[in-house]
């Protein structure tokens, strides 16, 4: 019986990708189903100076800091991103990202326009960014209600902010509409995998072909 040859493995650099889309558009939900598909991808961990809430873990959901190391990490540079919500901190850190890059290892992000745009601006090179659009905005409210989280208020509320966050979708480089959960899935694992394969990220690349030249 013929056995195919192993792929050929050739050094890269990781990617950073990001997924931006209103509540309720199917972000989540991708995220979770590519974390669970691909093993080179990993969920990047933000630090917040709230307090955990009840199951959540150290480490795993969040790293809980002071005020005071926030302050101090935003100072010296240490966030790729970062923001306020209601008096509490949110942001990456940088060192970790940077080592899963240099190791091959892709990041990926639940964060909004603002983070996006603040990752653009240092690590541009880097990222990926995918923006996730609802078929129309009736089924965009139906799936808020039908989440059961919310109240009606809440809703509402979640309905008028996506007005504004879909007003950035231009600034990303691909635009997903989820109108079928698995079709989208594929489609943001064909994007994963194209922007795996681009030279620049393709670091062994230069060693062989001149090894490969080398021997012609």
């Amino acid at each position: 019986m013929n056995s195919k040859p192993e792929a050929l493995k050739i050094a890269r650099r990781g990617l950073l990708l990001v997924l931006s889309s209103p509540s309720g558009a199917g972000k989540t939900t991708l995220s979770r189903r590519l974390l669970e598909s691909d093993a080179a991808i990993t969920m990047s961990v933000s630090v917040t100076t709230r307090e955990p809430r009840e199951g959540e873990e150290d480490g795993k959901d969040y790293h809980f800091i002071s005020h005071d190391r926030f302050t101090a990490m935003r100072q010296q540079g240490e966030l790729l991103e970062s923001a306020e919500v209601f008096g509490n901190g949110y942001g990456t850190p940088r060192k970790p990202v940077e080592a899963w890059l240099e190791n091959g290892r892709d990041v990926l992000f639940d964060i909004d326009w603002q983070g996006t745009q603040q990752i653009h601006a240092k690590m541009r090179e880097d990222l990926v960014r995918v923006f996730i659009l609802p078929p129309s905005a009736e089924e965009l409210r139906e799936r808020l209600i039908k989440r059961a989280q919310d109240s009606a208020a809440v809703v509402a509320k979640r309905m008028a902010e996506a007005s504004n966050e879909i007003s950035h979708w231009a600034e990303y480089d691909y635009v997903l509409i989820n109108d079928d959960i698995d079709r989208c899935e594929r489609d943001l694992e064909h994007i994963l995998e194209a922007e795996r394969m681009k030279r620049q990220r393709r670091v062994g690349l230069e060693d062989f072909v001149s090894g490969l030249r080398a021997k012609l």
